[in-house]
């Protein structure tokens, strides 16, 4: 039986969890995270005045990073292939509906909001040109990259902590983000499905096995508030400009990078009943709450029984990319 290194830590406004196999490289493997974790928040928080994001933001447009241009390459890619369902450009609709500074920070009730019903500006008007790494963005336009820049972060971390360790395998969570590098263990790396990312790990509770590839949860149960009575929560639905009304609380998702299950469990809890047929149509495996608790499973997401189940995210239905 493989025996894992753990090691536990806070960044980008929430906590970090890494396993490895090659136990007496875990300092080696948390160091390249943490390295790794520093450069993303400082590019791409939009809850630091001075990150790049946000001047971006403040001089609409400009030239970026290498590593601030992957990660918009990567929300603009996510947008064109769940046609709109995730797209970046809600930042000033997240920012009116109260979560305009790191969660933590974010008071659970307060007055009401005056909220209005309006599309966002919407992915193509962001002329993003990699070559040059030129960012037009129009008056009006606020990027938030929080669909995609945290499930990247994870897959950035693993591959930093992989080559860290040099051997072995590795899983990184970024507040339920979850990825794999390396060499899995025998069975699979056991991984616990839950609407809360920092719910106990406990026998008893439903829980798959990955090979590699990445999960990831979306969830509108956890970053909620109150404003006047009415509850809102993170997830903008780019159609309407307000946090998304569908019949699915949480959407876990299995593919091959955790930006991709990340951009395919956000477009999940938009897109609501045309859910379960998309997901079906990209071949990932899924599962979905509804807001009275049943749940659905998608594609090859196996059954709770046994409470151990194997998924490998190596098949056909969990190689898929998103893909632009």
């Amino acid at each position: 039986m493989t025996e894992f290194a753990i090691a536990d830590g806070r960044a980008l406004g929430g906590s970090y969890r890494v396993v490895v196999t090659a136990r007496l490289m875990m300092p080696a493997a948390v160091d390249a995270i943490e390295r790794t974790l520093h450069d993303i928040d400082a590019a791409a928080s939009r809850f630091r005045e001075d990150s790049e994001l946000s001047r971006l933001n403040a001089r609409h447009g400009g030239i970026v990073s290498p590593l601030l241009a992957l990660a918009i390459g990567e929300s603009l890619r996510g947008a064109h292939a769940t046609s709109g369902a995730v797209d970046p450009t809600v930042g000033c609709a997240i920012r009116l509906a109260g979560y305009d500074i790191d969660f933590a920070s974010v008071p659970p009730d307060g007055l009401p909001l005056d909220l209005v019903m309006r599309r966002v500006p919407g992915w193509e008007t962001v002329q993003f040109d990699p070559a040059t790494r030129m960012v037009p963005m129009p008056i009006g336009v606020e990027l938030d990259l929080g669909a995609t820049a945290k499930a990247l972060a994870a897959d950035l971390c693993a591959s930093a902590a992989l080559e860290a360790v040099g051997s072995g395998g590795v899983l990184v969570s970024l507040g339920g983000d979850i990825a794999l590098a390396g060499e899995p263990p025998e069975s699979g790396w056991p991984i616990q499905v839950s609407e809360d990312s920092s719910a106990v790990i406990k026998a008893g509770q439903e829980t798959i096995a990955l090979a590699s590839g990445g999960i990831a949860t979306s969830s509108t149960t956890v970053r909620r508030w109150t404003r006047g009575g009415a509850v809102l929560h993170h997830i903008i639905d780019p159609r309407t400009g307000l946090p998304a009304s569908g019949p699915w609380r949480t959407a876990t998702v299995v593919a091959g990078s955790c930006v991709d299950a990340n951009l395919a469990s956000t477009a999940a809890i938009v897109l609501g009943t045309e859910a379960p047929s998309w997901l079906e149509e990209q071949g990932l495996p899924a599962r979905l709450v509804d807001a009275g608790g049943s749940i659905r499973r998608i594609g090859t997401w196996p059954s709770p029984e046994p409470v151990h189940s194997s998924l490998s995210a190596d098949s056909q239905e969990t190689r898929s990319r998103l893909v632009s």
